[in-house]
């Protein structure tokens, strides 16, 4: 059966009358796509207040800790343009099936995971199965409620999810954690995926696209990213002439520079090199690489200060990022306000710099610091900073963008975020584990051991040392929001902000 016929026998949409089947139907369907961005999304930083707790059940080291976070954030960042054209090719509604039946099983064998090898497998698996959903679930809301009232209802809420997402996941992670076990952020996922496939019915499929999918660019430049990311991971451990350590820098030189050349020849590119040729639009992409990269190391390295120095409990870890949740919040709210009224890196720049001062606040922690006095206003600091720089970065990847290319430029930028995220936080950990150890060899080991053996002297000694390795990462977040900074300001040029239709939220998170 051919593309076009079995669009044309695609089952219509619920009844969008106004009665009160049809109401149900879109509540339904509106629930189905909300709980499906919302599991994506929170999966983001769920995993991320266990990690303590995973590294010490499954006993991984600390240079493969990162991979636990940056693994589903490479797969997710890496495939989800190629997640998207499935979509245009094979139908968003199947694709978004798929998409969360490969997160739903990932999500198990994550749970069950006997080790760390088949953990981070299984968060790559989870990260392909987001790939392919994601994109999907903003395009269904389009087909399946009506323009106006309905549709605009369901956009706000598809967007709340993206913020929201972030803090549900550290707050059920932390309790999840706590009362039960680790694997239980993974398990979490298994009902809420049930739930939202049996819901797809109430989807109506969008219409296909001819075109063909960019299975060699997503392979090339996946693979590239992967190699690039273990290269910097290998050398902060083992030494930045080794072997290992060279052949993956020159595999991810050779992937990368290939996945650009088909992607300026092939006919349709996973990433078309044109969207590029405005300077703000790049200038944005570029920032959101900055921002993915010094966010994902605040929530990575305060959550292991707070849990093994300070010794808070996970869900005690998940309710202290709630100051960070409030900033981001209002700050965005601002922002959304300001966009009209002033151009985009107006607003972006002296966001992005009170972000690099909270960063700058962080670098002055030490084992003993005040959660009320110090850590939660540093927090509120850099979320209102972070906040005030989505917005505007959204809107400038979207500008002046012609109609087919809009859903393709705003998933550029949730992909910047993913994996400057990922090479961010393999950067910064390489520094941060490079720092502890040149105060007290093997800092980490150190700490577990003395908190294994209540050895308090060497707890105090090798806590200092790993403090003093998570100062030094903050430090270079905050040089990472100021290369943002002058990003922005050099090549972001657009005026304040007259169109917006179209543009996905941004993953805070």
């Amino acid at each position: 059966m051919s593309a076009e016929s079995v669009t044309a026998v695609a089952p219509a949409g619920p009844d969008t009358s106004g009665s009160s089947s049809g109401r149900r139907h879109l509540g339904l369907a509106l629930f189905v796509i909300a709980a499906a961005q919302l599991m994506v999304v929170l999966d983001a930083t769920i995993t991320n207040i266990a990690l303590p707790a995973i590294q010490t059940d499954l006993g991984v080291s600390d240079a493969n800790l990162a991979w636990i976070v940056n693994s589903y954030a490479l797969a997710f960042g890496g495939l989800l343009l190629l997640g998207g054209k499935a979509g245009d090719l094979f139908g968003r509604r199947k694709m978004f099936q798929v998409g969360i039946a490969v997160f739903t099983l990932a999500s198990l064998l994550g749970g069950l995971a006997p080790n760390e090898s088949l953990l981070i497998g299984a968060r790559v698996l989870q990260g392909v199965g987001a790939a392919l959903a994601a994109p999907s679930a903003l395009a269904l809301i389009t087909t399946t409620f009506p323009a106006g009232k309905s549709r605009n209802t369901a956009m706000g809420v598809y967007a709340a999810m993206g913020g929201v997402g972030a803090t549900v996941g550290l707050l059920l992670g932390g309790t999840l954690t706590d009362v039960l076990d680790w694997r239980w952020v993974f398990f979490v996922n298994i009902p809420i995926g049930l739930a939202v496939l049996a819901g797809t019915r109430t989807l109506v499929e969008a219409e296909r696209h001819p075109g063909r999918l960019d299975v060699p660019g997503a392979i090339t430049g996946t693979g590239g990213l992967i190699a690039l990311v273990y290269g910097i991971t290998r050398g902060g451990e083992h030494g930045w002439t080794g072997g290992v350590t060279l052949v993956s820098f020159a595999a991810a030189a050779v992937l990368l520079a290939a996945f650009l050349y088909l992607q300026a020849r092939t006919a349709d590119p996973m990433m078309p090199l044109r969207l590029f040729k405005d300077r703000t639009r790049s200038g944005s992409y570029a920032t959101m690489l900055f921002i993915g990269a010094g966010m994902f190391a605040t929530f990575y390295f305060l959550t292991l200060y707070m849990q093994l120095i300070l010794g808070y409990s996970p869900v005690r870890t998940g309710f202290a990022y709630l100051p960070f949740s409030f900033g981001m919040a209002m700050a965005a709210g601002i922002s959304s306000k300001l966009v009209t009224h002033l151009a985009p890196r107006l607003i972006a720049g002296p966001g992005l710099l009170v972000a690099a001062v909270g960063m700058l606040w962080f670098a002055t922690l030490e084992p003993d610091s005040s959660y009320t006095a110090h850590l939660m206003p540093a927090m509120f600091v850099t979320a209102l900073g972070l906040g005030m720089s989505f917005v505007p970065m959204t809107l400038g990847a979207v500008s002046g963008v012609s109609h087919q290319d809009t859903g393709v430029a705003s998933a550029l930028l949730n992909t910047a975020q993913q994996i400057g995220g990922a090479l961010g936080l393999a950067i910064l950990s390489t520094i941060s584990t490079s720092a502890a150890d040149d105060k007290l060899p093997e800092a980490a080991g150190s700490l577990y051991r003395g908190l294994a053996t209540k050895d308090f002297a060497l707890v105090a000694k090798a806590g200092d040392a790993v403090t003093h390795g998570y100062t030094m990462a903050f430090v270079a977040a905050a040089a990472m929001f100021l290369a943002g900074l002058l990003v922005t300001g050099f090549a972001i040029n657009a005026g304040r902000q007259q169109h917006t239709e179209g543009a996905a939220p941004v993953h805070m998170g």
